[in-house]
Formats: C-alpha cells, sequence, structure tokens
C-alpha cells in the first residue's frame, strides 16, 4: 500500500486505486504516522499534531478511538493486519519509509543533490517534484508541517531550476520562474535565477528591470539589501556585455543526417584559429557550421549573403555599436570596434556565404585574428579566403547512404506513412548527385506524388532543366535544375508570389508579404510554398533559403518599388513609437527589417531619390538609438548626388538630416533653413545638428527656436536649456530644467531622455553631497541604458557612478563599479570607455597612496583615449587625475603641463566644468609651491566656472585646508571671492595663457 501527503492525504491500494480514509481527523492521524513511516511516534506528539497546544478533555480516549477507526479503514481497503501498530512507546505506521511520497521526495532530492551529472540532477528533481499534486497536508490544520514541507519544495524547485541553468535552458525557464517569484515575491534566490534566465536568453533589459524591481520590493517591505546571490547575478548582466548577446546560432529545423566532414571539422577547430568549409551551392556547408557550433562555447553566427559591408555585418550580429546614445561622439570604425571588443574574448565567429565578399571577408579576419587572440573563424564560401594559416574542410556529396537517409528523414516529415521504394530513393538521390539541398527539395514534393514519380521525373531529361552556365560545377547545374524543377511544379499563383517574394532580403512577415506581393489568399498560397520548402516558416516570419531566393528573382517580377514604399511607410509608422513608451517595441520590429530598409534604400537612391530622403530621415532616429549611426552615410552620400545643392519641395528637413548623415558635402545649411518657419517635424533634427562637425552656434540657437510644442519636444527643449544653463554656471535654474525634462519623458515613457535627463541631475546632487540620492538616480539612469541596449553608455554610467560612490568614501564599491564598466567597455567594443574605467582604477590607486599603480593606470588610459573629437571629457579626467598623481610625487612641474593639457583640451570643447577640474588641479600645484594667494583665487575662480562647488572632493578639500591654514581664513575668504566673481569668459581667457600656471 502507498501513502501520499504532498496533497491531499491519501491511501492507495498496489493497483492505484484510493481507500476511504474519513473525515480530517483520520487522514489527520495518518499523516502524522506517515511522517514518521517506520518510526514511533508517541501519543503525546500524535495529540498535539492533531489538536495544537489545547487539547480537549479526554484526548487519550479519543486517540486510541481514532487509531480503532484508521485501522478499520485501512483494513477494509485490503492493507493487512498490524499495519498501524501499538506500544507502550507509542504508534507506528509499519511500512517502508519509501511507500511515502515525502520520503520518496526526501531521497530523490538528496541523490539529486549528491550527484554531479547536471542532466541526472535535474531528471532526479523533476522526478521528486513531479509527486507533488498540491500544498501538503491539504485540508488538514496543521501549518507548522504544512509550512516545512512547503519550504523543501522550494528548495527543491530552486535546486531543479539551478540544474537547468547549469545546462543552458535559460529561455524554456523564464516563464515558470516568472510566475514562482510572483508567488514568491520576497525570494531572492528565484530573483536571481530570473535575472540569470532572462539575461542568458539574451533579455539583458529585462534582466535589469527585474533586478530593480525586487531590489526596491526589499528595501520598502524589510528595508534590506539585496543578498549576494542576487546581487552577482545584477554585476554579471552588467558584465556581460554589450548591446546584446552574440547573435545565437540559427535553431535547424531538420535533424541532421551524419557526414564524414564533421569530425574533420571539429579537429580543424580544435587545432586551428581559421578553418573555411568550401563546396558548391547547396552541399551543406551551413549545416555543417551550425551542427560543428553546437559543440563549442560563445558562438557569434554572421550572414553574409545579403551584405557587402562585412564589418558592420559582424558588428551588428556581435550587438556592438558605433556610438553611444547619451552623450555621443563621432562613430567609430567598425573594424577598430571589432578588435576592441573581441580583443579579450574567447569566440568562434562564422561568417556564412563569404563567396562574394571574399576579399573584403578576408581583409577583416586577416586583422582580427592578428589582434584578438582569443578569437577563431569558422568561413563558409565557394573558394577559400587565401590567407596564411587557413586550413580547408571541402565539403562534397553526401554518400549513398546518407543522402537516402536524409532523402527518408524529410520524406518521414512530409509524408508520414507513405510507402517509398528502395530503388526508386537511390534512384533520385544518385540524379541529384548527393546535393543536401536538392535532395530536401525533391523529397517535399512526396506530398502530391510518389517515390517512383519523383525518381521518373529526375531521369535523364532533368540534366537538361538547367540553363545555367555550361562551365559551371556540374553540383551547381544539378542545384539550379532541381530548383527549376521546384518552380515548374507550382501553380501559377505560386509562382507569381514566389517570384514576388524574392524581393524581401530578410524575409518577412505576413501583412508585409501580402501589400508588397499583391497576390490573392497570399497565407493560403505562402502556406503551399511552405510545404513545398521554398519558404521556411518560423518566428512569425516567412524567408527563402538564398540559393533559391536568387532563382526566383529571376523570374522578372519585379516588385522593388512596392516594397520600397512598403518600408517607407513601415519606418514612418515606427518613427514616433521610438520616441514613446513603445520604444523598445518599435527598435525590436526595425532591427528585426534591417535588411530590407537597407534593401528599400539601395534601390530607392538609384530610382527614387524623393523616396530615399524620406526613408533616410524616418530611420534617423533608430540610427541614433542603436548607435548605428554611420550606416546612413554611404546612402546620404548617393542621395546626395542624385537630389543636388536643393531641397526638393517640402522637403527641408529631410534634406538637412541627409547633409548630416554625409560623409562630405559642399551644401551650406544656412541659406536652405533662412526661410524655414518650422515647427520641425523631426524635433532631434536640432540635436544631430548640434552633434555635427558643421554646427555653428549662431544656427543651432536658430534651429533650437523651431523645435515644436509636442510633448516630446518641450521636454528635449528642457534638456537644451538645462545644459545652457548650466554651461553658464546657472546650476538651480539647470536643475530645475532637467527635472522638467526627466517629467516630461517619463509621461511618455521614452528612456533616451530619462537617462539623459537622470544623469545630469545625479551630477548635480554628487555636487551637493547628497549620496543617497545620486546613487538612485544614477542606478535609475544604468538601468534604463540597459534597456535601450545601449552598453557604451552604461558602461560610462557605472563610471560616473563610480565617481559619486568614491567621492562619498566607498572605495570598495567604487572599483566594483570601475571594473564592471571596464569589461562592458570591452565587451562593447568601445576603448574610450576602457579608458574612462581605467582611469577610476588609477584615481582609487592614488587615493590609496599607491602612485606607482596609479601611473601605470593613468598611462594606460591616456594611450586609449586618443581620439580628440569623442575623447575630450574623459582626457581632461585622466589628465587631471595624473596631474594630482606626478603633484604628490613632488614632480610639479610635470604635473602643471599635464594640467595645462586638460585645461587645453577643456577650452577646446567650450566644457567648463572640465575647465574647473584642470584649474582645481592648477590651484594644488601653486599650493605645492606655496603660492597661496594664487591658490585660493584658482579654487575661487573653479567655483565660479562650475556654477558650484563639489562636496567630498577630498584633494580640494585638502588644498583648502592648507592654504588658510597657512594665510588665514580672512585672506583666503578675499582670494577665493576674487576668483568666484570673475567672468567665466575672462576666467578661460586668463587661464588659457600657459605663464600664468607656470609662474613665469
Amino acid at each position: 500500500m502507498q501513502f501520499a501527503i504532498l496533497g491531499p492525504v491519501e491511501a492507495h491500494r498496489p493497483d492505484g486505486t484510493p481507500v476511504a480514509l474519513g473525515g480530517p481527523q483520520l487522514r489527520g492521524l495518518l499523516a502524522l504516522l506517515a511522517l514518521e513511516a517506520g518510526r514511533i511516534v508517541s501519543a503525546e506528539r500524535l495529540i498535539d499534531g492533531l489538536h495544537g497546544e489545547h487539547p480537549p478533555e479526554g484526548a487519550a480516549e479519543a486517540l486510541q478511538s481514532q487509531v480503532s477507526r484508521l485501522r478499520r479503514r485501512l483494513r477494509d481497503g485490503g492493507a493487512p493486519d498490524g499495519l498501524v501498530e501499538f506500544t507502550p512507546a507509542g504508534y507506528r505506521l509499519a511500512v517502508d519509509p519509501l511507500a511515502v511520497d515525502v520520503h520518496r521526495f526526501e531521497r530523490l532530492t538528496a541523490e539529486a543533490r549528491e550527484t554531479p551529472d547536471p542532466g541526472t540532477k535535474l531528471a532526479l528533481f523533476g522526478e521528486a517534484l513531479a509527486l507533488w499534486r498540491g500544498p501538503a497536508l491539504d485540508g488538514l490544520a496543521d501549518p507548522p508541517r504544512a509550512a516545512r514541507l512547503a519550504e523543501l519544495r522550494l528548495a527543491a524547485t530552486e535546486d531543479r531550476v539551478e540544474a537547468g541553468l547549469g545546462l543552458g535552458h535559460h529561455e524554456r525557464l523564464v516563464a515558470e520562474l516568472r510566475e514562482l517569484t510572483g508567488e514568491h515575491p520576497l525570494c531572492e534566490r528565484l530573483a536571481a535565477q530570473l535575472v540569470r534566465a532572462l539575461h542568458g536568453s539574451g533579455r539583458s533589459a529585462e534582466a535589469l528591470a527585474v533586478f530593480a524591481e525586487i531590489r526596491d520590493r526589499l528595501a520598502d517591505e524589510l528595508g534590506a539589501d539585496p543578498s549576494p546571490e542576487l546581487a552577482d547575478a545584477h554585476v554579471a548582466v552588467l558584465r556581460a556585455a554589450a548591446p546584446a548577446p552574440a547573435r545565437r546560432v540559427p535553431v535547424p529545423l531538420t535533424g541532421f543526417v551524419g557526414r564524414t566532414e564533421l569530425g574533420r571539422l571539429i579537429a580543424a577547430l580544435r587545432d586551428a584559429r581559421l578553418v573555411t568549409l568550401v563546396g558548391p551551392g547547396g552541399a551543406g556547408k551551413t549545416r555543417l557550421a551550425v551542427e560543428a557550433a553546437s559543440r563549442e562555447g560563445e558562438v557569434c553566427f554572421v550572414e553574409l549573403a545579403t551584405t557587402t559591408d562585412v564589418p558592420r555585418a559582424v558588428l551588428a550580429a556581435l550587438g556592438l555599436r558605433e556610438a553611444g546614445v547619451l552623450a555621443p561622439g563621432a562613430p567609430a570604425d567598425p573594424a577598430d570596434r571589432l578588435v576592441t571588443g573581441l580583443a579579450d574574448r574567447p569566440l568562434l565567429l562564422i561568417l556564412d556565404n563569404c563567396e562574394h565578399v571574399v576579399a573584403g571577408a578576408a581583409a577583416l579576419v586577416r586583422r582580427l585574428l592578428g589582434e584578438c587572440p582569443g578569437l577563431r573563424v569558422l568561413a563558409t564560401s565557394r573558394e577559400a579566403l587565401g590567407l596564411t594559416g587557413e586550413t580547408l574542410v571541402p565539403v562534397g556529396a553526401l554518400p549513398a547512404e546518407a543522402a537516402e537517409q536524409l532523402f527518408t528523414d524529410r520524406a518521414a516529415a512530409v509524408a508520414p506513412g507513405a510507402a517509398l521504394d528502395a530503388n526508386a530513393v537511390t534512384r533520385i538521390c544518385a540524379a541529384l548527385d548527393g546535393l543536401p539541398l536538392a535532395i530536401e527539395l525533391a523529397a517535399a514534393r512526396l506530398r502530391s506524388m510518389s517515390a517512383d514519380d519523383v525518381a521518373a521525373r529526375l531521369g535523364e531529361p532533368f540534366r537538361l532543366l538547367s540553363r545555367g552556365e555550361r562551365t559551371a560545377e556540374p553540383r551547381h547545374r544539378t542545384l539550379r535544375g532541381v530548383v527549376e524543377w521546384s518552380w515548374d511544379l507550382l501553380d501559377p499563383d505560386e509562382q507569381r508570389l514566389a517570384a514576388r517574394f524574392a524581393v524581401f532580403t530578410g524575409g518577412a512577415r505576413l501583412d508585409a508579404a501580402e501589400r508588397v506581393c499583391d497576390v490573392p489568399d497570399a497565407d493560403f498560397v505562402l502556406t503551399g510554398l511552405v510545404e513545398k520548402s521554398l519558404v521556411e516558416f518560423a518566428g512569425g516570419r516567412y524567408r527563402m533559403l538564398e540559393t533559391i531566393r536568387a532563382f526566383c528573382a529571376e523570374q522578372g517580377d519585379d516588385r522593388r518599388e512596392a516594397h520600397a514604399k512598403y518600408f517607407l511607410d513601415f519606418a514612418r509608422a515606427a518613427e514616433p513609437k521610438l520616441r514613446s513608451a513603445d520604444q523598445l517595441t518599435a527598435l525590436a520590429e526595425l532591427t528585426a527589417e534591417h535588411t530590407n530598409l537597407h534593401a528599400a534604400l539601395r534601390w530607392s537612391v538609384e530610382h527614387a531619390p524623393d523616396l530615399a530622403l524620406r526613408l533616410l530621415a524616418a530611420l534617423t532616429w533608430y540610427w541614433w538609438l542603436r548607435g548605428l549611426r554611420s550606416e546612413a552615410t554611404p546612402f546620404a552620400d548617393a542621395v546626395l548626388a542624385a537630389v543636388g545643392p536643393e531641397p526638393p519641395a517640402g522637403m527641408t528637413e529631410e534634406y538637412v538630416l541627409c547633409v548630416i548623415h554625409a560623409s562630405a558635402t559642399d551644401v551650406e545649411i544656412e541659406p536652405i533653413l533662412a526661410g524655414y518657419a518650422g515647427p520641425l517635424r523631426h524635433p532631434y533634427l536640432f540635436l544631430l545638428w548640434a552633434f555635427s562637425p558643421r554646427t555653428k552656434v549662431k544656427e543651432g540657437e536658430r534651429l533650437a527656436g523651431l523645435v515644436g510644442g509636442d510633448a516630446w519636444s518641450r521636454a528635449f527643449t528642457r534638456i537644451g536649456d538645462g545644459l545652457g544653463a548650466q554651461y553658464r554656471g546657472r546650476i538651480a535654474e539647470a536643475g530645475a530644467h532637467f527635472s522638467a525634462a526627466l517629467d516630461g519623458f517619463r509621461a511618455l515613457g521614452d528612456r533616451w531622455g530619462e537617462a539623459s535627463a537622470l544623469e545630469k541631475l545625479a551630477e548635480f546632487a554628487d555636487w551637493r553631497g547628497d549620496h543617497a540620492r545620486f546613487r538612485a538616480l544614477m542606478d535609475e539612469s544604468v538601468r534604463l541604458a540597459g534597456e535601450l541596449g545601449a552598453g557604451e553608455d552604461a558602461a560610462d554610467l557605472l563610471c560616473r557612478r563610480a565617481d559619486g560612490v568614491l567621492r562619498a568614501g566607498d572605495a570598495a564599491a567604487a572599483k566594483a563599479d570601475y571594473e564592471a564598466a571596464a569589461e562592458q567597455a570591452r565587451a562593447a567594443g568601445t576603448p574610450l570607455m576602457l579608458a574612462r574605467a581605467r582611469g577610476g582604477l588609477g584615481e582609487i590607486a592614488r587615493r590609496a597612496g599607491d602612485l606607482a599603480a596609479a601611473r601605470r593606470w593613468y598611462t594606460s588610459a591616456l594611450a586609449l583615449a586618443v581620439d580628440p573629437v569623442t575623447g575630450g571629457e574623459t582626457r581632461i579626467r585622466l589628465h587631471t587625475g595624473f596631474g594630482w598623481t606626478a603633484a604628490a610625487e613632488g614632480e610639479l612641474d610635470e604635473a602643471t603641463e599635464l594640467h595645462q593639457e586638460a585645461l587645453a583640451t577643456a577650452m577646446e570643447h567650450t566644457n567648463l566644468p572640465g575647465a574647473a577640474q584642470a584649474i582645481e588641479g592648477l590651484a594644488g600645484v601653486l599650493a605645492g609651491r606655496a603660492e597661496d594667494d594664487r591658490a585660493a583665487f584658482l579654487l575661487g575662480a573653479a567655483v565660479g566656472l562650475r556654477g558650484a562647488p563639489v562636496l567630498g572632493d577630498t584633494d580640494v578639500a585638502a588644498v583648502t585646508a592648507q592654504v588658510r591654514a597657512r594665510i588665514g581664513a580672512e585672506a583666503y575668504a578675499a582670494a577665493f571671492e576674487r576668483g568666484r566673481e570673475m567672468p567665466p569668459e575672462q576666467a578661460l581667457q586668463e587661464f588659457g595663457q600657459r605663464r600664468f600656471a607656470l609662474g613665469s
């Protein structure tokens, strides 16, 4: 007999039928005995379990009666006599403990925790948890015991999830973990596991949001900080990387038929850093690469069939960006960005379909392998890349046995139960030269004909179907022949749709296919093409294999104009969403159509420049938020060449945006905008213009006046007003503007705007010494940047947060943030942010008195911050920190040069806070020379330039105390006030003279 208490209390006969146990008192008694199966339970414990601390009178006699009734119930159910034994010490359920589900549960979970094998561990936990049918002791009044059992169940569930995460089951665990965290909202281990599952599924933004929610809940309800496990999960997300994980290898829709080449490929990948699978189209190179990749660690798969720009394709596949979105500069060269992002990263990079970009692929691979020691490359191509050290693995026809197995497997999928004539299968595979793609296409015909019919149609006349070059490699002709044969078997509607669908370079959703292809009942016709294996359907999208798409595109039904018009409408509809709460959804939708949008641009640049102008404008904010602005440059150059020096009627803004995107042009913007009344239909035009090298201050001020009155434009204007006030030293006014901007962007749900305003408000809180508010604002800004996938911005914000935390005196927390920022900068491929993080680690070493280490950190950081356009603020920080280090070593001349270099950079970029930072460093040098009056004057001038002092700056505090002690408080205050009252323009002019600081 079996007993179950993990749910309603039950007893079951050997055949599984239940025994009638009666009311709750008898079921409770059985549960108490079953919990201690095989062991004696005293009468006192049974009475306590049944009645609690206050049993009724006569409880002992009642217990005897209940035991008698339970024995009778069990005996009536077929149990042997003596199942419930009486001894002077109490009662015993005389069964093997494993006859009770709770003991089987405990045995299974113990075995699971002891086994080292993750798969076995997962299976054992699953078997144990399957014993639960609901809450333990369901329906019985025994809260303490039920609670203990519930804790055991939760612990086993957590351990099972942990085993699943260890096996990489991140995506499949997300839904379950969301449900579990809803049931246990304060369980930090489950929350940490959900963060890890989301991150492992490529959903890092959601992972960060989950962490923020549980952190706030713990603070509000328990007044506690996150546990180390939860905090570690959060840090892992921050450190992981970049905007998005490496693109996962495509999931095959069918099984893999063994090939001898697989063993050779695995061995080659073990021994060589560059391996190329070479063979004809349709030979199965991609499928072989995918199969080998499944045995590797981190893999990035790059599809090159629809691109001519190899570095940018790799950049996109890795999820790396060209520039940030909060404090952006000029986009980095894609190859440079890749070198930084892959320098310390062990990765297998798969470049698929290299044959049409062999030269570009070879050049990039040569550089990456030379500068990224942890990188390996697997290429698929119809020809070798031709690089030294390249290992070639030829991919040819399938052996006869494997070819027939492939045909049989695919036939079973499309026509289950169909009888296959073995001789017909042999003839088919031989006619198709053992070419996998051709075999799969032929097998798809078994829905409508027998194997004998297919074999008959693939006899010698099949060879004549090929219209390709007669000098082409035979298997190329075979593949074209089978594609053409499959085409001829389509009905007219299927042929029409297939020919038109070929215009989609990146596949399409149904609504796009219906509108662009303009074929009645397109959904039904597409289903037919899927069944015939000419179109694949996965993830809500239809797509053609490139070989098939190329053939269909030759059939003469050109839909490129309809395609371009559709994607113009698509981009225009998505553009306003990029400035709303639908921002992330719109970004994802536009990213999914990336190759189609580029195809539409390529066609319209040549055939419809006006349409290209509109599409460029509609995609501008998408490129900005994705950090991919240089993608627009070649299109903008071509459009300007086609349109000329004057904008088309009614397209002034579109034309100006095109000029901003262009690499170089003689077009003058000022005359074009002179008569433009606004308001701007593309309100971000002002922002892009502000960051353009063609910016003129006067024109920028006029453009600011054209920003419209909609909610986004109003919030954006307040950002601009806040920056203007800050640069003029009016910090209170600037704070009011940024607060209003934050309110506006929050109401809209625009994460970019929120993060931008939060970062400035956090900076002001840091200056005031309000460390708690600074941390809260920076945490939120970091989270929002993460949701946008802006890895480089997140790294910058981590550094800024570390700066404030360090000023608050928490060097350990600052070090963790700087190190996380450095890892994220490396993953995102941003040398400037890596320099920023290393400078922070130098600052920690300097404050700890390790001046040699500080010098090493600053030197390595300056070697990375070489870009004079984008590296201004970082170089100011590095030179200033290095200057304080030199001064501490007694090298005052070197310190002066370093601070002057920082000041010159600040003046070049009109960066008043940066100038103040450099001037405070110069004050430290003057104090070191005992020029105290001038030092006090400079300290005051720095506050005047910045608009506020920075509370908690230990360097400034030390200089202030030193100078005040030597010249007295009154003299110090007088000199300080003279400096603070100096107009900023005069201060910059005066301090820009190098002899002033040198004392000459």
